[in-house]
């Protein structure tokens, strides 16, 4: 993923994110509750990112690769896992990352290939945001079942309501958006442990011209007609889970 080095190495993705930010940020002056929704959904990103890079680096210390300890990133401490500008990125425009986690898929069980050693490793990221998606599903539909008045009517309820809502939003984005199996995000990891020999060679090969297509795709309409019917989906679903809960 793109983290603060990324921006070191590249200067001109400064500028790309300034663009992105300013041409996004209108609504913060034209809309009087954007603030105040935007304060809370920090607790959603929070959570998101933490257990995200938490998830990869849990699934590569049991693989055998001890770099992410000796890393100080088992830990769901989020001071070690944010990356400045991806919380910024996906605070503002809904998608960004977080600190990369550095592994060395040379100490992997050699039970286990280093191409399978790291699909595991990528796609644990996106399966924990899945997993809390369905988590405070049922905590919110829980919630709505046996604290009714208190989650509709009762400012604290609200607040609390509308907080879990967006923490499902943020995790539903978050893990369809590593999905894109493209470099640098997780998915292109999980494709290539599936590829031919010959096709891997060649994904390997073009890296950088298929890192170019992501930041086309990103800069673009496009990537938003080919997630959002996926987000749209699982938003669905996470709501039919709650409905369940409550017995509507």
């Amino acid at each position: 993923m793109f983290n603060s080095q990324s921006f070191k190495k590249n200067p001109w993705l400064w500028v790309l994110l300034g663009y992105l930010l300013i041409s996004n940020m209108e609504y913060l002056f034209t809309d009087q509750n954007a603030i105040l929704r935007l304060v809370l959904t920090i607790p959603g990103l929070l959570i998101a990112i933490t257990f995200h890079e938490f998830a990869h680096a849990f699934v590569a210390d049991k693989l055998g690769d001890d770099t992410p300890r000796k890393q100080g990133r088992l830990t769901l401490n989020p001071l070690a896992h944010l990356d400045p500008f991806g919380c910024i990125m996906l605070l503002f425009l809904g998608i960004g990352w977080g600190k990369p986690v550095a592994i060395n898929s040379n100490n992997f069980h050699r039970k286990i290939s280093v191409r399978k050693g790291n699909a595991l490793v990528a796609i644990a990221g996106p399966a924990m945001n899945f997993i809390l998606v369905i988590l405070f599903s049922v905590i919110y539909g829980l919630l709505l079942k046996f604290a009714t008045s208190f989650m509709l009517f009762n400012t604290v309820g609200v607040t609390i309501g509308s907080i879990l809502s967006y923490t499902i939003s943020i995790n539903i984005g978050l893990g369809v958006f590593n999905l894109i199996p493209l470099p640098p995000l997780d998915g292109s990891k999980v494709l290539d442990a599936f590829l031919p020999q010959k096709a891997h060679k060649w994904y390997v090969e073009h890296e950088q011209m298929l890192q170019l297509i992501f930041l086309v795709l990103w800069l673009t309409p496009i990537s938003g007609k080919i997630i959002a019917p996926v987000i749209n989906f699982l938003g669905i679903q996470a709501g039919n889970l709650i409905r369940l809960i409550i017995g509507l």
